[in-house]
């Protein structure tokens, strides 16, 4: 099963409800040679063995066709997903050395982890006291794509956008990856000292761990998107304390975690991983 439903809060533009999504499931999924650690990807779960198989061989670690490596599952997690698998393969037919180094980008799209072990994957809490008034979110997505001039020419790159509590637009950068166009702003805004200032920061296209990784990096508690988020991201911005907004189109969004930190009202409507499909309008 590679999908999983999540409850969120939905925003019209003016009222709250509450909504239930089918995510797309994010694992992380560690992959060892011979027991040495080669890289962690973040991944649908399903075809581990085809996954680790066809990297090793566009890597160039192990491009033989005839031989048959013997691979191992040495983790799984709570839900019975894979994370984290051992493949034997004859040393001589290794094509060159990777131990202890990261040395392969591996990604679900194009998010970078750049880990070799799954105990590097920690998290942070990322310290805030402000609000935000959720009628702001559509207008910052049209202050970027004003100024999206590259993708108004080629209708091929991403962008980020960082703004103020108040909806101020500090940056907005882009890239042919939506990963590189967040490294992009973060960047400029270490560089002009305004990281301090922002306080959300809006991205094109959906959301991985990669994305929410980034913003907890970077101390930045409120991440919109236009499209999906991964069920991985929904999690890890619970846990990082950011607020995570996604599906962010005309005036609507859907909440996903830490809605206390929008003025929505006195609702109590919950977010996070669903028991049920029935049970969206269940109250805390």
């Amino acid at each position: 099963m590679g999908t999983e439903a999540f409850k969120g809060i939905y925003f019209n533009g003016e009222q709250v409800s509450p909504k239930e999504d089918i995510l797309a499931i994010e694992v992380a999924l560690s992959i060892s040679v011979n027991e040495i650690p080669f890289t962690v990807t973040m991944q649908t779960p399903g075809d581990e063995f085809n996954l680790a198989r066809g990297l090793l061989f566009t890597e160039n670690i192990f491009r033989s066709l005839s031989e048959k490596p013997e691979m191992t599952v040495t983790t799984t997690n709570e839900s019975g997903f894979i994370t984290a698998l051992n493949v034997k393969i004859n040393p001589d037919l290794i094509l060159h050395d990777f131990a202890g180094t990261r040395n392969v980008i591996s990604s679900s799209s194009c998010g970078i982890c750049g880990k070799t072990s799954l105990d590097d994957l920690e998290c942070a809490t990322v310290n805030n006291t402000d609000v935000m008034e959720p009628e702001l979110v559509p207008s910052m997505f049209d202050k970027v794509n004003s100024r999206q001039k590259t993708f108004q020419q080629s209708g091929g790159t991403h962008a980020a956008g960082a703004f103020t509590i108040d909806g101020e637009l500090m940056n907005v950068q882009e890239d042919i990856g939506r990963h590189n166009a967040v490294d992009k702003v973060i960047g400029y805004l270490i560089n002009h000292d305004l990281l301090g200032k922002v306080k959300c920061l809006t991205v094109s296209g959906r959301i991985s761990y990669e994305i929410v990784s980034k913003a907890k990096s970077a101390g930045i508690p409120f991440l919109a998107a236009v499209s999906a988020p991964s069920t991985l991201a929904v999690e890890y911005a619970q846990e990082a304390g950011i607020t995570l907004m996604a599906f962010c189109r005309n005036k609507n969004f859907t909440v996903y975690s830490n809605p206390h930190q929008l003025i929505l009202g006195n609702n109590q409507f919950k977010v996070g991983r669903s028991n049920t499909i029935n049970d969206v309008k269940e109250l805390k």
